[in-house]
């Protein structure tokens, strides 16, 4: 049999990150991954950051530059292109940005390794993606213009078609169908495919689908037939569910239909699968629901990103007991989980044609989700709906992040108008004026480096708070006290007891034990205040650690024995300890550091007070 065209194949990694938990793997381990994902040889292109991605890394008190810098070196140093998602006019966040740092956006990123661009807008509205393709080519990247499809009267073949001829004409050599919540009907988007290829045969098409409610196979099979150049895929062990599907069966599927596709190195597909097991029980399996390891044919009919799933469910939780407290004092028959999330997707499709037919994509569907919410818990407890609308909401009805796809409905417009809410129908840019000088002078009030090719003053100006947050401690400290938490919750799931669950978390820590018999004391501050270290503060090798103080009154001191993070704290501060018990665990870094031997007790008092220590104890009397 005559082969068919040539297929390629794109490993989202980013996004299979994005769609399975709430974070992405560390700088190393993306370096580690890296490498393997070459070696599988089927791949010519990997979805290496944007969306979510470098907010998330900031949450995690990690630096988002170092982490899309080691992910693409090895790609880039094998020819395979490397791609980011970003989102038009609100750049890498959940709300407009202004149009300098979007300029400096793709500066940076070309800088840093990344050649396309996947520009999308949450509403498709060209006039937030149009700027975004001409600032890309300025930089150097490949834009790749997105059309956001969903299920809807107003979201017709010509209405795609046209979209795509704009951006197009706009420049933009690449077209991606996102299929975000894979509810786009397989027959549907082959006809989409073969209307743009056959107007624009130059233009290359990928195709994102998420394997959600189950269409994606068929629908990857019919864009393929009708045109289609690139497909997304993932791999195990964060394939199908809620995420995409796995680039086996998608290659073994166009291979008997007589594609041209990539062979797949087995050997390194497996050392992938296990490297990224190994990531998954490090720390992010911790923050990923199961439920997004399943598909929901319910998805169909709600429309709602897969993604969105184990949000929704915790967010159906968190309102659950309230209705039925309020249900069973009023004597009425309490509701089920199972019967709030049908309340809730009946909602969902009554609220989303009166606020215009949004995409059901990120923030938009965040949106529509959360007023669908509001409405059924308030009309539950007896009351009406538009409650709560909040001014994110509001400014995607009145036209401040951009136009409608379809028309809003009477009661929406009559709402806004008793509110006194003015319509727009303004460029959505205008209200989001230049910053970057603003971000400057802030970085040079503070000392802070704009870092290789701006990249840190872009960070700062794209995610402010973050930024701030990493810079202070303040979000390594609150992330590891986040991992401690989501640890102990997921233990007691499995039904461990307390000292089980201790057990569990103290694997692969070390203890510091007690040289000494005697009360524990944190820290010697002169001044004010006492208490031990939080978990997460760091000691090198060598640093004071605590000291013990004997029934004699003589103090010893203890020092730490490895360089690392306390990851339990066992006495705290002014506690008995007997000699071998532990006062503490710590969890090894991979990096030995020593404390100098020579530094004389009066300086290590000084270090120790140092911004992002602990404050200690007072002067023992």
């Amino acid at each position: 049999m005559a082969r068919k065209r040539k297929i390629q194949f794109s490993l989202v990694y980013r996004d299979m990150w994005q769609s399975s938990g709430k974070f992405q793997p560390r700088a190393e381990q993306l370096a580690e991954i890296a490498p393997i994902i070459v070696e599988m040889g089927c791949f010519s292109r990997v979805e290496t950051n944007g969306g979510a991605f470098e907010q998330v890394q900031l949450l995690a008190g990690n630096n988002p530059n170092k982490a899309v810098r080691a992910f693409t070196k090895a790609f880039n140093e094998a020819g395979i292109l490397t791609h980011m998602l970003d989102r038009g006019l609100n750049g890498l966040r959940m709300y407009p940005v202004p149009a300098d740092v979007r300029k400096l956006m793709y500066k940076v990123k070309k800088a840093q390794g990344v050649d396309i661009t996947r520009i999308f807008d949450g509403l498709n509205d060209p006039r937030n993606i149009i700027p975004s393709i001409r600032y890309a080519k300025e930089a150097g990247m490949i834009p790749q213009a997105t059309l956001c499809i969903t299920y809807s009267p107003v979201h017709t073949i010509k209405y795609y078609s046209n979209l795509a001829d704009q951006l197009i004409e706009a420049g933009a050599p690449e077209i991606c169908l996102k299929d975000m919540a894979g509810i786009g009907r397989p027959h549907f988007l082959g006809k989409l495919v073969k209307t743009i290829k056959d107007k624009h045969p130059e233009v290359i098409i990928e195709y994102h689908g998420h394997s959600g409610p189950g269409f994606s196979v068929a629908s990857m099979l019919e864009v393929c037939e009708n045109g289609a150049d690139i497909l997304d895929v993932a791999m195990e062990p964060i394939s199908w569910g809620k995420v995409h599907p796995d680039v086996i069966t998608i290659r073994e599927m166009l291979a008997d239909a007589g594609f041209d596709v990539p062979s797949i190195n087995m050997n390194a597909y497996m050392r992938a699968r296990s490297k990224t097991q190994e990531f998954i029980d490090d720390f992010l399996g911790y923050f990923m629901s199961p439920t997004n390891k399943e598909t929901s044919s319910l998805l169909v009919g709600c429309g709602l990103p897969g993604g969105m799933m184990g949000s929704m469910m915790s967010d159906l939780r968190g309102v659950h007991a309230g209705i039925n407290m309020y249900l069973r004092n009023n004597g009425q028959p309490e509701l089920s989980i199972d019967d709030l999330l049908v309340k809730l997707f009946d909602e969902v499709a009554y609220v989303w044609p009166r606020v215009g037919y949004p995409p059901l994509v990120t923030p938009f569907s965040q949106y529509v989700k959360n007023v669908s919410l509001m409405n059924v818990y308030n009309m539950v407890r007896g009351e009406g709906r538009w409650q709560a609308i909040d001014q994110n909401v509001w400014n995607m009805i009145l036209g401040k992040a951009g136009q409608l796809p379809g028309k809003l409905d009477k009661e929406i417009v009559d709402l806004a108008k008793s509110k006194g809410f003015e319509f727009s129908d303004a460029d959505p840019q205008q209200f989001y004026p230049d910053a970057l000088d603003e971000y400057r002078k802030e970085m040079d009030t503070n000392g802070w480096s704009y870092g290789e090719d701006d990249e840190e003053l872009f960070e700062l100006a794209m995610h402010d708070r973050q930024y701030r947050d990493l810079m202070s401690g303040v979000a390594k400290e609150r992330f590891e006290e986040d991992l401690a938490k989501a640890k102990a919750e997921k233990f007691a799931k499995q039904g461990f007891d307390d000292e089980e669950i201790k057990k569990a978390m103290r694997a692969g820590t070390v203890a510091v034990e007690a040289p000494v018999s005697g009360i524990v004391l944190w820290e010697i501050d002169l001044v004010e205040g006492s208490m031990a270290p939080r978990v997460g503060a760091e000691f090198a090798t060598g640093q004071p650690f605590c000291s013990i103080e004997n029934s004699y009154g003589q103090m010893t001191e203890v020092l730490s024995l490895i360089t690392g993070k306390i990851a339990e704290i066992c006495v705290p501060q002014g506690k008995a300890v007997r000699k071998g018990e532990p006062i503490a665990y710590m969890r090894p870094a991979e990096t030995e550091v020593r404390w100098p031997s020579y530094v004389s007790p009066l300086v290590r008092i000084e270090q120790m007070k140092r911004p992002h220590k602990r404050i200690s104890r007072p002067r023992h009397s």
